[in-house]
């Protein structure tokens, strides 16, 4: 497939997310942990059967360590959700795009391009003009403030070491240790917690499977077969756009309110991720005889 068709499908399906969370009214955490395990159930089988767990240790102990730094995310996020409101948590969470392009610059000594930070400080304008600019001013250090920016943080993490392995192993072998990973430590922390693992009702399972399945699986394996061929700063901006997708799922299954302040806002992301993608034309330069 196409890598940046790929990377639209993904988002299409990873955006209907907060949707799942919402009809599932489940704990956060249990939330967390069924969206990865139901999806890694589904997928193992044919990693078996298909002879896609062959990987050597190196690869394998990356793997495993995206697949912590995926559930660390989604346990941060999860739970911000239930603290502050869902879209300064979303607005929050999503300033991956800066980290990438920081940790890109300081570490790996890649340059991400004028057109990249042009384009992600739109799409950030674009996100605090969606989820109201009042709720910015007011913002106060909170922990779930904190919490989501631990996500966003681990959100970008996920993305950069995503990228450096899927170059070296199969989408599918990284997918079957990472998520598997991610499984585990999602499992211990809601055994720490506590929470109900079993007890829910048909809708509520019904939920947790849409999510495993549209989001987990097909969201995140075609996302990944984009992001092993696309720059992972344009991943990461791109990405962005999960949100104002979600806005519009919420107002046709949800009836959520979708106003002019909204649209404006979703136009403005939607335009700072395509500049992120244009290049620069290649200088001219005139010899002189």
């Amino acid at each position: 497939m196409n890598p940046k068709l790929s990377l639209v499908l993904g988002i299409l399906c990873i955006s209907f997310s907060p949707i799942f969370v919402r009809l599932a009214g489940t704990p956060p955490i249990t939330s967390a942990f069924y969206r990865v395990f139901i999806a890694w159930l589904l997928l193992a089988p044919y990693c078996i059967t298909k002879g896609y767990l062959k990987i050597n240790l190196k690869n394998l102990l990356i793997a495993v360590l995206a697949g912590l730094i995926f559930g660390f995310d989604i346990y941060f996020w999860n739970i911000s959700l239930f603290q502050i409101a869902a879209t300064l948590s979303t607005l929050i969470a999503n300033l991956a795009p800066l980290w990438v392009g920081l940790v890109s610059f300081l570490i790996f000594r890649k340059n991400a391009g004028l057109f990249f930070w042009i384009g992600t400080i739109i799409a950030i304008l674009g996100m605090i003009v969606l989820v109201g600019y009042q709720s910015v001013i007011k913002l106060h250090l909170s922990q779930g403030v904190i919490m989501a920016l631990l996500a966003s943080f681990f959100y970008a993490m996920y993305i950069l070491v995503s990228k450096g392995i899927l170059g070296k192993i199969a989408t599918l072998t990284f997918m079957f240790y990472s998520m598997l990973a991610a499984s585990v430590f999602l499992l211990i922390a809601c055994g720490f917690q506590r929470s109900n693992l079993i007890y829910f009702s048909v809708n509520s399972w019904l939920n947790l499977l849409g999510m495993g399945i549209i989001c987990q699986l097909f969201g995140w394996l075609t996302i990944n077969h984009g992001l092993r061929h696309l720059p992972s700063t344009k991943v990461s901006v791109a990405l962005l756009s999960q949100t104002v997708i979600a806005g519009f799922w919420a107002y046709l299954l949800l009836n959520e309110k979708l106003g002019i302040t909204e649209l404006i806002g979703s136009v403005i992301v939607l335009s700072g991720i395509a500049i992120t993608f244009l290049k620069p034309k290649p200088t001219r330069v005139k010899l002189v005889s």
